[in-house]
């Protein structure tokens, strides 16, 4: 629409302008031509009265003059007369004065004009000049020179008639505005002709348009009602029929994942029954075992290790299993980050070969989290890097900015190739199989500690690489109203040089995750 309005506007100003132009040119050319008709009649009868006068005085020459600028007024359709001796002329006596009916002749009379009367041998000669009407107002005309000749030696004189033109400037005006108002009303027609004929041709695509943004929205039953159009309706058709497909996809997915969730909860809580009973009987066998010197306290001891990381699993597989059945309820409580992860540390420190150090940079202010749930992330991001630090020192970093808390756990350890980085969450998954485990984990564990993050309105990262170690961050935001934040912890350690590729070095603008939660506060 904007374009074909700015071709509209520029053809009819072009086409205006063209036939205003036309206009002006004829109605100039045609009063120019009545003028110069009008003023060789009027020269010829003043010339007439002039050659059957018999006047020998200056004072009868004076009466004459008076009496051929009156037939010059009345034979001609102008008042604006003015009569003026040449210049070239010899000095005679008898020679009457130069006189007219209006002194603007006299002003506007140039000296170009006068030249060309006197050398020239056409017996008429005009140019344009500004004229004042009756009304004060300045309007166009022209001025018409020719020569008379007195007699008895009174010698030629210059015959100046003056014709305005405002006649045709007001008629040039009135053209004007009708055109510009023929202009304004064409280009409205236009414009809603354009709005009309655009909202009937692009109706389909607003009504595709539509259909696909419900799609995208998760509106699995949005489809592309027919237009009455051969080649739209096809898009219709097509359209439709792959959503229809999607949507029966959808289901049998959702279906399946319904079925996987529930096999998975099912089986959880129906393994509880037989392992406690296994765990009873493990019991019963290493009261019966005693000396842990004898043959059988060692197998004893396997199968409680064994027992111990079953049940971990199937706790994993409920928490798993709880946060892919749709919103988590988070028990909130107001809770010191510091206090929290140093209660982790000591908790793990004594399975730690290296040293394990605390910097609370920050955070000191309590925050509502579920305390339960971030314990775990922060005991199992320690607990990893216990596993895979290679007995070398661990650093825990807490620090807090306006909008958000972060706690860093460094590690100096084997460290994980890129391609590595980017399962190191997905459940189940080992970056080396073959690794003997110290803390016997189920491979669970970062899966959960994201979901439990996100919950939050957080994120958790990692950054590592291949023998220099591995950093993950938890960042969590102050509330729920912050939709972004900056977190204060740096994701690249400040001891390693970037390197193309490597995540964000001093924590950009980070969005906070989506998620279906309730939350129960409690002090």
């Amino acid at each position: 629409m904007a374009i074909t309005g700015a071709i509209a506007i520029s053809m009819v100003s072009i086409m205006g302008a063209l036939v205003l132009d036309r206009i002006s040119t004829d109605l100039y050319s045609s009063k120019r031509d009545q003028a110069l008709q009008d003023s060789a009649r009027a020269t010829l009868a003043a010339q007439e009265q002039l050659d059957s006068s018999d006047a020998t005085d200056l004072g009868a020459m004076n009466a004459l003059a008076g009496s051929v600028r009156s037939t010059v007024q009345g034979t001609s359709a102008s008042q604006l007369i003015y009569v003026s001796r040449q210049a070239n002329q010899p000095a005679s006596p008898i020679a009457p004065d130069d006189a007219g009916t209006s002194e603007q002749i006299r002003e506007v009379i140039s000296a170009d004009l006068s030249d060309a009367l006197r050398e020239g041998e056409s017996p008429q000669y005009w140019q344009s000049v500004r004229l004042v009407d009756d009304n004060g107002k300045s309007a166009p005309g022209i001025l018409v020179a020719s020569t008379i000749v007195f007699p008895a030696g009174a010698g030629s004189y210059d015959l100046f008639i003056g014709y305005s033109f405002s006649d045709v400037a007001q008629s040039i005006e009135f053209i004007t505005r009708a055109l510009i108002i023929m202009a304004l009303l064409l280009l409205l027609l236009l414009a809603v002709l354009v709005w009309v004929i655009s909202s009937l041709v692009f109706r389909p695509i607003r009504a595709a348009a539509f259909a696909s943004h419900r799609l995208a929205a998760g509106e699995i039953d949005a489809r592309i009602p027919l237009q009455a159009d051969k080649h739209f309706d096809e898009l219709s058709n097509n359209f439709n029929h792959m959503a229809d497909t999607l949507q029966a996809r959808i289901e049998e997915l959702d279906q399946l994942s319904t079925m996987q969730q529930r096999f998975v909860s099912d089986v959880s809580h129906e393994l509880r029954t037989p392992l406690t009973t296994i765990r009873l009987a493990a019991e019963v066998l290493r009261a019966q075992a005693g000396d842990d010197e004898s043959s059988a306290a060692r197998p004893v001891q396997v199968l409680n290790d064994q027992v111990d990381r079953f049940e971990s699993l199937l706790a994993d597989l409920l928490e798993i299993s709880r946060y892919d059945a749709g919103p988590i309820t988070l028990e909130t409580e107001p809770t010191n980050m510091v206090v929290l992860a140093e209660e982790v540390v000591e908790g793990l420190r004594p399975l730690s070969p290296g040293i394990i150090e605390l910097r609370p940079l920050g955070g000191f202010s309590p925050i509502d989290v579920d305390a339960r749930r971030i314990r775990r992330i922060v005991s199992n991001l320690v607990g990893n890097a216990i596993e895979h630090g290679e007995g070398r020192p661990i650093v825990v970093t807490i620090d807090s900015n306006a909008s958000s808390i972060a706690i860093g756990v460094r590690d100096w350890g084997v460290g994980m190739k890129p391609e590595h980085t980017e399962h190191v969450f997905d459940r189940f998954w080992r970056a080396d199989p073959s690794r003997k485990r110290t803390l016997g984990g189920t491979g669970l564990g970062l899966a959960i500690a994201r979901e439990d993050a996100a919950v939050h309105g957080g994120l958790l990262e990692v950054w590592s690489r291949l023998g220099e170690g591995s950093n993950f961050r938890l960042t969590l935001p102050r509330g729920d109203e912050t939709n972004s934040f900056v977190s204060p912890v740096p994701l690249v350690p400040d001891d390693v040089t970037p390197e193309l590729g490597d995540p964000e070095v001093t924590g950009g603008w980070l969005r906070r995750p989506g998620r279906r939660v309730r939350r129960e506060r409690h002090r």
